[in-house]
């Protein structure tokens, strides 16, 4: 089974960064030279679980508190090998749990995970062309 716990850089930060390379492409954007350095502080800074199976992480989520008024999850991926054991929805109840007045919402790009949980599709999220130029 397994163990939920907040994110610790110290203790986590080599092997989910190990996690997200094991998965290829899908998960690079944030790996090369320019993204990594942002994102391993957006890691440290944002609402960021781990889920541990047999003392190595199998999974995490990562979501933006938006001042409690919403939590937006932007990050859920968990171990090819750990799927299918709702460590995915674990994560999430965790901080459902940790965050009970706020609503919470999923920037989703696997609707059917999301839908299978029983999660209401709500809007779009639209990218701003040429938005890092602003």
């Amino acid at each position: 089974m397994a163990e939920i716990k907040k994110y610790s850089k110290k203790r986590d930060q080599n092997s989910l960064i190990e996690l997200m390379k094991s998965e290829g492409d899908d998960w690079s954007c944030y790996l090369n030279k320019k993204a990594l350095p942002k994102y391993l502080i957006a890691l440290d800074t944002s609402i960021t679980y781990v889920a541990y199976q047999e003392d190595s992480i199998c999974g995490y989520v990562r979501g933006i508190d938006d001042y409690g008024l919403y939590i937006y999850l932007c990050d859920l991926l968990v171990d090819k090998k750990h799927r299918g054991k709702a460590i995915g929805k674990k994560l999430m109840e965790a901080v459902c749990k940790d965050y009970p007045n706020s609503i919470v919402y999923v920037m989703s790009d696997v609707d059917e995970y999301y839908q299978k949980l029983g999660f209401e599709k709500e809007g779009s999220v639209f990218k701003v062309k040429n938005s890092n130029k602003f």
